[in-house]
């Protein structure tokens, strides 16, 4: 290490002799390659300075007292600046590493949701959850059982990052783990509320809607907890109504109880689920209000569902500025048989 930095004290020596006598750019462009080798050796700007010092004073040893005081100075001054220059290298090191580790949590997140929407006859269901930065606390689940139900799941995790991604795999594996009861919304919850109860930190909680369709009776089977009420829509009057399901949220009391509702779904008729990122979008003159929503959807009735949800997400995201503010997850089931 002592060799290096005396070969480059050697090459700066002999650069700054050749810019002085010479004063051309072609010694500015070695200084600025120069630069990446102090870098490279760890040198720090207070020794670059005190390596000028030497080498003008040894050009001119006859340079005047004040002259001198100035570089002492400046000294002093890159002292300070290399403090400063070694701690934002260290801050930018840790984030480096944070934003890596936060990529392989993003990546592992992806891995929680479903690969593929169940296939039903009787049903079209149109899936789209985006998140509003690289890691999302909106998290949504389907399973078919032996009978063709369906089952599905839309949760949203107060919190972000990777606690929010922590969290999200043990609601997956959770879920995984009661194949018996899975289809059972106020029995799901129940477990579910008792395994967040005992595992998730007391600052975070999570909403959720569980629902079960059973295509052979055509009736949907939901249970809420605390989560942002979906809507219904009766083809044949043209009406939305609220899909609400009190409860409350996850992982506040352990003997909590969630009550369990019903629907009779018609041809035509459908389901809509959502996290409250698509109701609390925000535009220059506040949030929208829950009656745009329907409007959008009542907009594009005529479309698949996947098509539906996809133009909706587009309206939404347009109208913010193309920059969402919060995870967005928008579920639609509509009877089509």
């Amino acid at each position: 290490m002592a060799d290096s930095v005396s070969l480059i004290q050697e090459q700066y020596k002999k650069m700054l002799q050749s810019y002085i006598e010479e004063k051309n750019e072609q010694g500015l462009y070695h200084a600025q390659q120069f630069s990446k080798k102090v870098l490279e050796n760890q040198i720090s700007p207070e020794e670059v300075v005190s390596l000028h010092l030497e080498v003008v004073e040894e050009f001119y040893p006859d340079l005047p007292d004040g002259a001198t005081d100035s570089f002492e100075f400046l000294l002093e001054v890159m002292m300070g600046y290399g403090l400063a220059y070694r701690e934002h290298q260290s801050l930018r090191d840790k984030q480096r590493e944070l934003e890596q580790e936060i990529n392989v949590a993003a990546s592992m997140q992806q891995t929680f949701l479903p690969k593929e929407i169940p296939g039903v006859d009787s049903m079209d269901i149109g899936v789209i959850s985006v998140p509003a930065s690289k890691m999302s606390g909106d998290y949504y689940h389907f399973v078919k059982d032996e009978n063709g139900c369906i089952g599905l799941a839309i949760a949203d995790i107060i919190g972000k990052g990777v606690p929010a991604a922590l969290c999200m795999s043990m609601i997956k594996y959770a879920m995984d783990s009661l194949p018996e009861q899975r289809l059972q919304p106020g029995a799901l919850l129940e477990n579910l509320n008792r395994v967040v109860e005992q595992n998730v930190a007391s600052n975070m909680f999570i909403t959720m809607m569980y629902g079960s369709y059973d295509p052979r009776v055509h009736h949907f089977y939901y249970s809420g907890a605390g989560h942002e009420p979906g809507f219904y829509y009766d083809s044949a009057a043209d009406n939305f109504e609220e899909l609400y399901a009190k409860g409350l949220v996850l992982g506040i009391k352990r003997d909590t109880t969630f009550r369990e509702y019903h629907k009779k779904v018609e041809l035509g008729d459908f389901i809509v689920l959502l996290s409250d990122g698509v109701t609390e979008c925000r535009t220059e003159h506040g949030f929208i209000e829950r009656d745009e929503i329907t409007s959008l959807i009542r907009k594009y009735k005529h479309l698949s569902a996947q098509e539906i949800v996809n133009n909706i997400f587009y309206e939404l995201e347009k109208i913010q500025g193309f920059q969402l503010r919060d995870d967005f997850t928008l579920i639609i089931l509509r009877r089509k048989v």
